[in-house]
């Protein structure tokens, strides 16, 4: 970590990392709903367009479904999308006084919150020492050989029991960029990789 950390710690470009310290955790949340199955400049343009016009949990739940739908259409699954953000903001209204929970127990009771949205909104929105884990952060420790795992719930686990808590904050923006840059899914850029000989280069079929 400390050899990814020193090149890509300080270059991160995704939205999350952009909005931590600058945004509140309602748009961070909203932020991560939006990211799903979309690319980080897609999210950004989305965000800027919406929170434009709405930045509150009342706000989005009193906009009309068309309305939310045709402002958050480039996001892609803008139906599933606008139907989650809606039903995200009254459970915020109505059983959390319009604040997003602290406590991921009580972010993961809210339909369309899981684990790695519950924990970027902690890490981000928070500080706390999580993990959130998305497709890079569940691909590349068990490329590396760090982990054997299968799903993204298991490598947090796993992650947990190997990774020193201190760079737990780091790791997510840390991956992300790493595995769009150098260790990506197809085809790695392993010539360029400043840790190819620690990587035992799992399921790697060929390389760059």
């Amino acid at each position: 970590m400390n050899i990814l950390e020193k090149k890509f710690g300080q270059d991160s470009l995704t939205t999350l990392n952009r909005m931590k310290g600058k945004s509140d955790a309602f748009k961070i949340l909203i932020a991560c709903l939006l990211s799903l199955r979309t690319k980080d400049e897609n999210t950004e343009k989305v965000c800027k367009k919406l929170f434009a016009v709405a930045d509150t949990p009342e706000q989005i739940s009193k906009l009309p479904l068309p309305k939310l739908e045709k402002l958050i259409f480039s996001s892609g699954h803008y139906k599933k999308k606008a139907r989650t953000l809606k039903h995200v903001s009254l459970t915020l209204i109505k059983e959390f006084n319009s604040k997003v929970p602290d406590d991921k127990e009580k972010l993961l009771s809210i339909k369309g919150i899981g684990p790695k949205t519950a924990n970027i909104v902690l890490a981000f929105a928070y500080g706390k020492s999580v993990l959130p884990i998305d497709i890079h952060c569940h691909r590349i420790p068990n490329r590396l050989g760090w982990i054997k795992t299968k799903t993204p719930e298991q490598t947090e686990k796993e992650l947990e029991k190997i990774l020193p808590k201190k760079y737990w904050n780091k790791f997510n923006g840390i991956l992300v960029l790493f595995g769009k840059k150098i260790c990506q899914p197809i085809s790695p850029w392993c010539s360029k990789c400043p840790i190819s000989n620690h990587c035992s280069k799992i399921n790697v079929n060929r390389n760059r």
